[in-house]
């Protein structure tokens, strides 16, 4: 796995390199703002050399507001390819839902606490470097919070609801279950009456499990 870091704190940035490094992986760019982040992966781009995945935090030089989800925004439009995982101190709803707002493939929200699980955190990287999603649980439960007070999921029974909370973390059914202690097929019946209650026929095109996180998180 080929990872771009943008951190600015040095000792952030040289710890994650070396969580990364150790287990195999290639950190090929390390940078400590946006801008450079934008300019790195273009040339990356311009050389048909891509990574997989970039990690950034959410707040970078100068202003240390929203630099770094601006910078991951722009780079999920021009280079849908390339994961992005974004780190955050603290949940901040706006640019959860911000990344989020076009396709979730490939894209991921921790809490930087969650880099101290360090099995944890790589898998997430892993993840979204192989296209898949790694949200915080503390993100969704916020998202959660908000989103019981909007009709589109009034639909789902408590449990429905906590299937779909845990889908929206990245976690696969097998994994759902062992969290809740149920059987696959338990949940795969939770998740076959989630994707009929909000609307989502099969289709060929779209992932029903992306679209239903989707509407989870930005309902």
């Amino acid at each position: 796995m080929r990872v771009v870091i943008a951190e600015d704190s040095v000792l952030l940035r040289e710890g994650l390199t070396r969580l990364l490094t150790d287990r195999g992986h290639d950190v090929v760019a390390g940078v400590g703002d946006a801008v450079a982040l934008i300019k790195v992966i273009g040339e990356m781009a311009d050389e048909g050399d891509l990574p997989d995945v970039v990690v950034a935090d959410v707040r970078m030089p100068p202003t240390h507001t929203d630099e770094g989800v601006r910078a991951a925004v722009q780079l999920r439009r021009e280079h849908p390819g390339v994961g992005v995982l974004v780190l955050s101190q603290y949940v901040e709803e706006q640019y959860a839902t911000e990344l989020l707002a076009g396709s979730s493939r490939g894209v991921g929200y921790l809490l930087k606490d969650r880099v101290a699980e360090v099995r944890e955190f790589v898998d997430a990287v892993v993840r979204v470097a192989q296209g898949g999603t790694a949200l915080d649980p503390e993100v969704v439960a916020q998202l959660l919070g908000r989103s019981r007070k909007q009709d589109v999921l009034a639909g789902l029974t408590p449990r429905e609801r906590e299937v779909l909370g845990l889908m929206a973390e990245g976690r696969t059914n097998s994994a759902v279950a062992a969290q809740l202690v149920v059987s696959d097929g338990a949940v795969e019946k939770h998740v076959s009456n989630i994707f009929l209650k909000l609307g989502l026929a099969p289709s060929g095109g779209d992932h029903r499990r992306v679209l239903a996180v989707l509407t989870y998180l930005n309902s």
